[in-house]
Protein backbone atom coordinates (compact mmCIF):
# COMPACT_ATOMS: atom_id res chain seq x y z
CA UNK A 1 0.00 0.00 0.00
CA UNK A 2 1.27 3.56 -0.83
CA UNK A 3 1.28 6.40 1.39
CA UNK A 4 -0.51 8.81 -0.64
CA UNK A 5 0.17 11.52 1.66
CA UNK A 6 4.46 11.24 0.79
CA UNK A 7 4.09 10.81 -2.54
CA UNK A 8 2.15 14.10 -2.82
CA UNK A 9 4.41 16.22 -0.74
CA UNK A 10 7.78 14.28 -2.57
CA UNK A 11 6.12 15.86 -6.00
CA UNK A 12 5.27 18.89 -4.20
CA UNK A 13 8.58 19.59 -2.48
CA UNK A 14 11.24 17.90 -3.91
CA UNK A 15 11.32 19.00 -7.75
CA UNK A 16 14.81 18.67 -9.45
CA UNK A 17 15.67 17.60 -12.91
CA UNK A 18 16.85 13.81 -11.47
CA UNK A 19 13.13 13.73 -9.65
CA UNK A 20 11.19 14.81 -12.37
CA UNK A 21 13.09 12.68 -15.55
CA UNK A 22 12.51 9.42 -12.81
CA UNK A 23 8.59 10.74 -12.59
CA UNK A 24 8.06 11.12 -16.37
CA UNK A 25 9.57 7.95 -17.21
CA UNK A 26 7.71 5.77 -14.70
CA UNK A 27 4.45 7.38 -16.05
CA UNK A 28 6.02 6.81 -19.43
CA UNK A 29 6.52 3.21 -18.98
CA UNK A 30 3.65 2.65 -17.28
CA UNK A 31 1.62 4.35 -20.32
CA UNK A 32 0.35 7.00 -18.15
CA UNK A 33 1.51 9.81 -20.31
CA UNK A 34 -0.52 10.70 -23.31
CA UNK A 35 1.18 12.36 -26.48
CA UNK A 36 0.39 15.95 -27.28
CA UNK A 37 -1.28 16.72 -30.53
CA UNK A 38 1.03 18.17 -32.94
CA UNK A 39 -0.79 20.00 -36.21
CA UNK A 40 0.20 19.72 -39.67
CA UNK A 41 2.64 22.90 -40.53
CA UNK A 42 0.03 24.39 -42.67
CA UNK A 43 -2.63 23.94 -40.43
CA UNK A 44 -0.65 25.84 -37.42
CA UNK A 45 0.01 28.86 -39.82
CA UNK A 46 -3.69 28.97 -40.41
CA UNK A 47 -4.30 28.72 -36.83
CA UNK A 48 -1.07 31.78 -36.58
CA UNK A 49 -3.34 33.95 -38.89
CA UNK A 50 -6.72 33.35 -36.58
CA UNK A 51 -5.07 34.27 -33.80
CA UNK A 52 -3.24 37.46 -35.20
CA UNK A 53 -6.42 38.89 -36.75
CA UNK A 54 -8.06 38.17 -32.70
CA UNK A 55 -5.06 40.77 -31.77
CA UNK A 56 -5.07 43.42 -34.75
CA UNK A 57 -8.85 43.35 -33.77
CA UNK A 58 -8.33 44.25 -30.33
CA UNK A 59 -6.04 46.71 -30.75
CA UNK A 60 -8.40 48.32 -33.21
CA UNK A 61 -10.77 48.08 -30.22
CA UNK A 62 -8.38 49.81 -27.74
CA UNK A 63 -8.01 53.09 -30.74
CA UNK A 64 -11.72 53.25 -31.24
CA UNK A 65 -12.21 53.52 -27.28
CA UNK A 66 -9.39 56.45 -27.70
CA UNK A 67 -11.40 57.74 -29.88
CA UNK A 68 -14.85 57.72 -27.58
CA UNK A 69 -12.85 58.83 -25.13
CA UNK A 70 -11.73 62.04 -27.45
CA UNK A 71 -14.94 62.34 -27.95
CA UNK A 72 -16.61 62.44 -24.69
CA UNK A 73 -14.13 65.21 -23.35
CA UNK A 74 -15.19 67.63 -26.11
CA UNK A 75 -18.93 66.59 -25.38
CA UNK A 76 -19.39 64.95 -28.51
CA UNK A 77 -22.10 62.34 -27.72
CA UNK A 78 -22.19 61.05 -30.87
CA UNK A 79 -23.34 57.32 -29.66
CA UNK A 80 -26.43 59.22 -28.84
CA UNK A 81 -28.01 59.80 -32.76
CA UNK A 82 -25.79 57.03 -34.16
CA UNK A 83 -25.37 53.45 -33.35
CA UNK A 84 -21.90 52.73 -34.60
CA UNK A 85 -19.73 55.62 -34.51
CA UNK A 86 -17.24 53.58 -36.19
CA UNK A 87 -19.51 52.59 -39.09
CA UNK A 88 -19.73 54.43 -42.67
CA UNK A 89 -22.20 57.58 -40.96
CA UNK A 90 -19.99 57.83 -38.25
CA UNK A 91 -16.44 58.10 -40.00
CA UNK A 92 -18.06 60.36 -42.28
CA UNK A 93 -18.84 62.73 -38.71
CA UNK A 94 -15.22 62.31 -37.44
CA UNK A 95 -13.56 62.83 -40.95
CA UNK A 96 -15.60 66.06 -41.08
CA UNK A 97 -14.42 66.82 -37.54
CA UNK A 98 -11.10 66.59 -37.82
CA UNK A 99 -10.74 67.76 -41.22
CA UNK A 100 -12.59 70.94 -39.85
CA UNK A 101 -15.39 70.88 -41.90
CA UNK A 102 -18.96 73.14 -40.98
CA UNK A 103 -21.86 71.44 -40.04
CA UNK A 104 -24.13 71.76 -43.22
CA UNK A 105 -21.35 69.94 -45.05
CA UNK A 106 -21.11 66.88 -42.48
CA UNK A 107 -24.68 66.29 -42.66
CA UNK A 108 -24.96 66.35 -46.11
CA UNK A 109 -22.02 63.82 -46.49
CA UNK A 110 -24.67 61.46 -44.45
CA UNK A 111 -27.39 59.15 -45.86
CA UNK A 112 -30.39 59.68 -45.76
CA UNK A 113 -31.70 57.70 -42.57
CA UNK A 114 -29.30 59.70 -40.85
CA UNK A 115 -29.86 63.06 -42.22
CA UNK A 116 -33.70 63.22 -40.76
CA UNK A 117 -31.50 63.10 -37.27
CA UNK A 118 -29.91 66.45 -38.53
CA UNK A 119 -31.26 68.61 -35.64
CA UNK A 120 -29.67 66.53 -33.21
CA UNK A 121 -26.39 65.81 -35.34
CA UNK A 122 -26.55 69.65 -35.79
CA UNK A 123 -26.97 70.02 -31.39
CA UNK A 124 -23.96 68.01 -31.31
CA UNK A 125 -21.55 68.98 -33.14
CA UNK A 126 -22.38 73.20 -32.66
CA UNK A 127 -19.28 72.74 -30.30
CA UNK A 128 -15.99 74.25 -30.91
CA UNK A 129 -13.37 71.27 -31.48
CA UNK A 130 -10.05 71.67 -30.14
CA UNK A 131 -7.03 71.53 -31.62
CA UNK A 132 -5.41 68.54 -30.10
CA UNK A 133 -8.74 66.38 -29.87
CA UNK A 134 -9.21 67.23 -34.23
CA UNK A 135 -5.22 65.83 -34.51
CA UNK A 136 -5.85 62.85 -31.91
CA UNK A 137 -8.94 61.79 -33.59
CA UNK A 138 -7.24 62.33 -37.10
CA UNK A 139 -4.57 59.69 -36.17
CA UNK A 140 -7.34 57.43 -34.65
CA UNK A 141 -9.27 57.55 -38.10
CA UNK A 142 -6.04 56.95 -39.82
CA UNK A 143 -4.53 53.59 -37.83
CA UNK A 144 -8.47 52.14 -37.67
CA UNK A 145 -8.53 52.75 -41.64
CA UNK A 146 -4.83 50.79 -42.17
CA UNK A 147 -5.80 48.31 -39.26
CA UNK A 148 -9.55 47.34 -41.45
CA UNK A 149 -7.15 46.87 -44.24
CA UNK A 150 -4.96 44.40 -42.82
CA UNK A 151 -7.50 42.61 -40.69
CA UNK A 152 -8.83 42.31 -44.69
CA UNK A 153 -5.46 40.72 -45.89
CA UNK A 154 -5.73 37.95 -42.57
CA UNK A 155 -9.64 36.90 -43.20
CA UNK A 156 -8.88 36.72 -47.21
CA UNK A 157 -5.84 34.20 -45.71
CA UNK A 158 -8.13 32.20 -43.00
CA UNK A 159 -10.96 31.75 -45.57
CA UNK A 160 -9.13 30.79 -48.63
CA UNK A 161 -7.80 28.01 -46.40
CA UNK A 162 -11.12 27.23 -44.23
CA UNK A 163 -13.06 26.88 -47.94
CA UNK A 164 -10.11 24.92 -49.59
CA UNK A 165 -9.12 22.36 -46.57
CA UNK A 166 -12.02 21.88 -44.60
CA UNK A 167 -15.13 22.86 -47.01
CA UNK A 168 -17.53 20.37 -45.53
CA UNK A 169 -16.72 21.65 -41.68
CA UNK A 170 -17.63 24.98 -42.50
CA UNK A 171 -21.15 24.06 -43.95
CA UNK A 172 -21.98 21.73 -41.29
CA UNK A 173 -20.83 24.06 -37.98
CA UNK A 174 -22.39 27.58 -39.89
CA UNK A 175 -25.53 25.07 -39.07
CA UNK A 176 -25.59 25.19 -35.54
CA UNK A 177 -27.20 28.89 -34.25
CA UNK A 178 -24.77 31.39 -33.10
CA UNK A 179 -21.89 30.12 -35.25
CA UNK A 180 -20.89 32.76 -38.23
CA UNK A 181 -17.84 32.26 -40.76
CA UNK A 182 -15.64 33.50 -38.71
CA UNK A 183 -16.77 31.18 -35.51
CA UNK A 184 -16.25 28.40 -37.35
CA UNK A 185 -12.63 28.88 -38.78
CA UNK A 186 -11.56 29.85 -35.24
CA UNK A 187 -12.67 26.91 -33.97
CA UNK A 188 -11.56 24.57 -36.91
CA UNK A 189 -7.82 26.71 -36.68
CA UNK A 190 -7.87 25.74 -33.05
CA UNK A 191 -9.27 22.66 -32.19
CA UNK A 192 -8.16 20.57 -35.82
CA UNK A 193 -9.43 17.11 -36.43
CA UNK A 194 -12.25 16.49 -34.31
CA UNK A 195 -12.32 12.82 -34.93
CA UNK A 196 -8.49 12.68 -32.30
CA UNK A 197 -11.46 13.03 -29.22
CA UNK A 198 -13.75 9.87 -28.65
CA UNK A 199 -16.65 12.06 -27.71
CA UNK A 200 -18.01 15.56 -27.38
CA UNK A 201 -17.35 14.95 -23.67
CA UNK A 202 -13.67 14.55 -24.41
CA UNK A 203 -13.57 17.26 -26.74
CA UNK A 204 -15.39 19.72 -24.02
CA UNK A 205 -12.63 18.48 -21.31
CA UNK A 206 -9.82 19.59 -23.94
CA UNK A 207 -11.22 22.68 -24.73
CA UNK A 208 -11.66 23.20 -20.50
CA UNK A 209 -14.95 23.28 -20.19
CA UNK A 210 -15.92 21.22 -17.45
CA UNK A 211 -15.91 21.37 -14.13
CA UNK A 212 -12.58 20.43 -11.29
CA UNK A 213 -13.69 17.00 -9.72
CA UNK A 214 -12.67 17.02 -5.84
CA UNK A 215 -13.23 13.25 -4.73
CA UNK A 216 -12.19 12.14 -1.22
CA UNK A 217 -14.40 9.05 0.45
CA UNK A 218 -17.61 9.79 0.48
CA UNK A 219 -16.81 13.76 0.08
CA UNK A 220 -17.98 15.19 -3.96
CA UNK A 221 -17.79 18.45 -5.53
CA UNK A 222 -17.11 20.05 -8.47
CA UNK A 223 -14.69 23.33 -8.39
CA UNK A 224 -14.88 26.11 -11.17
CA UNK A 225 -13.82 25.03 -14.76
CA UNK A 226 -10.56 23.68 -15.33
CA UNK A 227 -9.42 26.25 -18.35
CA UNK A 228 -7.47 23.76 -20.16
CA UNK A 229 -6.55 23.91 -23.23
CA UNK A 230 -6.96 26.89 -26.03
CA UNK A 231 -7.95 29.55 -24.61
CA UNK A 232 -9.10 31.31 -28.09
CA UNK A 233 -10.90 27.80 -28.91
CA UNK A 234 -12.83 28.38 -25.02
CA UNK A 235 -13.38 32.19 -26.09
CA UNK A 236 -15.21 32.45 -29.14
CA UNK A 237 -17.43 28.98 -27.28
CA UNK A 238 -18.37 31.47 -24.98
CA UNK A 239 -19.27 33.84 -27.89
CA UNK A 240 -20.72 31.55 -29.74
CA UNK A 241 -22.87 30.58 -26.32
CA UNK A 242 -24.14 34.19 -26.18
CA UNK A 243 -25.35 34.56 -29.90
CA UNK A 244 -27.13 31.09 -29.17
CA UNK A 245 -28.84 32.12 -26.22
CA UNK A 246 -30.30 34.78 -28.20
CA UNK A 247 -31.73 33.04 -30.43
CA UNK A 248 -35.50 32.50 -31.24
CA UNK A 249 -37.06 29.20 -31.09
CA UNK A 250 -34.00 27.03 -30.78
CA UNK A 251 -33.10 24.04 -28.31
CA UNK A 252 -30.03 26.19 -27.36
CA UNK A 253 -32.31 28.87 -26.16
CA UNK A 254 -34.56 26.72 -24.18
CA UNK A 255 -31.55 24.67 -22.74
CA UNK A 256 -29.61 28.02 -21.52
CA UNK A 257 -33.34 29.17 -19.58
CA UNK A 258 -33.68 26.54 -17.84
CA UNK A 259 -30.46 26.59 -16.70
CA UNK A 260 -30.35 30.00 -16.28
CA UNK A 261 -32.94 29.39 -13.81
CA UNK A 262 -30.75 27.24 -11.44
CA UNK A 263 -27.29 28.11 -11.56
CA UNK A 264 -27.57 31.88 -12.60
CA UNK A 265 -26.67 33.79 -16.28
CA UNK A 266 -22.96 33.27 -15.98
CA UNK A 267 -22.71 29.92 -15.52
CA UNK A 268 -25.80 28.55 -17.92
CA UNK A 269 -23.68 30.34 -20.71
CA UNK A 270 -20.65 28.20 -19.85
CA UNK A 271 -22.74 25.41 -19.68
CA UNK A 272 -24.37 26.19 -22.81
CA UNK A 273 -20.56 26.40 -24.51
CA UNK A 274 -19.78 23.01 -23.34
CA UNK A 275 -23.14 21.80 -24.82
CA UNK A 276 -22.53 23.26 -28.07
CA UNK A 277 -19.01 21.57 -28.07
CA UNK A 278 -20.38 18.23 -27.47
CA UNK A 279 -22.99 19.34 -30.19
CA UNK A 280 -20.41 20.25 -33.35
CA UNK A 281 -18.23 17.05 -32.33
CA UNK A 282 -21.45 15.14 -32.65
CA UNK A 283 -22.14 16.33 -35.67
CA UNK A 284 -18.50 16.26 -37.28
CA UNK A 285 -17.81 12.73 -36.73
CA UNK A 286 -21.27 11.96 -38.17
CA UNK A 287 -20.80 14.01 -41.27
CA UNK A 288 -24.19 16.26 -40.29
CA UNK A 289 -26.30 19.15 -40.13
CA UNK A 290 -28.05 20.49 -37.41
CA UNK A 291 -31.21 20.53 -37.17
CA UNK A 292 -33.69 21.98 -34.24
CA UNK A 293 -36.28 20.12 -32.78
CA UNK A 294 -38.04 23.94 -32.10
CA UNK A 295 -38.04 24.48 -35.82
CA UNK A 296 -35.32 27.33 -35.73
CA UNK A 297 -34.10 27.55 -39.16
CA UNK A 298 -30.87 29.82 -39.57
CA UNK A 299 -30.81 32.21 -42.04
CA UNK A 300 -28.34 31.96 -45.49
CA UNK A 301 -24.55 33.14 -44.66
CA UNK A 302 -22.46 35.09 -47.68
CA UNK A 303 -19.83 32.88 -48.06
CA UNK A 304 -16.44 34.44 -48.56
CA UNK A 305 -15.11 34.10 -52.20
CA UNK A 306 -11.59 32.63 -52.28
CA UNK A 307 -9.08 35.23 -53.65
CA UNK A 308 -5.77 34.41 -54.56
CA UNK A 309 -2.80 34.48 -52.35
CA UNK A 310 -0.29 36.87 -52.49
CA UNK A 311 2.89 34.90 -52.38
CA UNK A 312 6.18 37.08 -51.88
CA UNK A 313 9.37 36.28 -53.56
CA UNK A 314 12.60 35.72 -51.26
CA UNK A 315 14.04 39.07 -52.14
CA UNK A 316 10.74 41.11 -50.96
CA UNK A 317 10.08 38.32 -47.49
CA UNK A 318 14.49 39.51 -46.72
CA UNK A 319 12.89 43.22 -47.39
CA UNK A 320 10.22 42.67 -44.72
CA UNK A 321 12.93 41.05 -42.37
CA UNK A 322 15.35 43.90 -42.74
CA UNK A 323 12.48 46.18 -42.58
CA UNK A 324 11.53 44.90 -38.98
CA UNK A 325 15.13 44.90 -37.45
CA UNK A 326 15.90 48.00 -38.71
CA UNK A 327 12.32 49.38 -36.16
CA UNK A 328 13.72 46.48 -34.00
CA UNK A 329 17.51 48.83 -33.72
CA UNK A 330 15.57 52.00 -33.82
CA UNK A 331 13.79 51.09 -30.72
CA UNK A 332 16.54 49.93 -28.99
CA UNK A 333 18.77 52.97 -29.61
CA UNK A 334 15.85 55.91 -28.98
CA UNK A 335 15.72 53.41 -25.17
CA UNK A 336 19.29 53.64 -24.49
Amino acid sequence: MQNVIKIIEVYKCKKTDKIDSEVIAQLALNKMVQPSRVFPKRHREFRSYVRFRLTIVRKRTDIKNEAHAILSSEMLHLGDVLTDIFGKNGRAILAGISSGKNVDQIIESLSPNVKKKGIQIREILDREISQSAAIRLQICLNLIKHLDDEIEVLEREIFNYAYQKHKREMEILMSVPGIGELGVATLIAEIGDFRDFLSGDKLASWLGLVPNVYQSADKYYNGRITKRGSKTARWILIQIAQAAARTKNSNLKEFFNRKKKSIGHSKAIVALARKIATIIWHLITKDEMYEDEKGYKKGEIQKRKIVETEIFSVDERIKIISGIFAIMGKEGREST
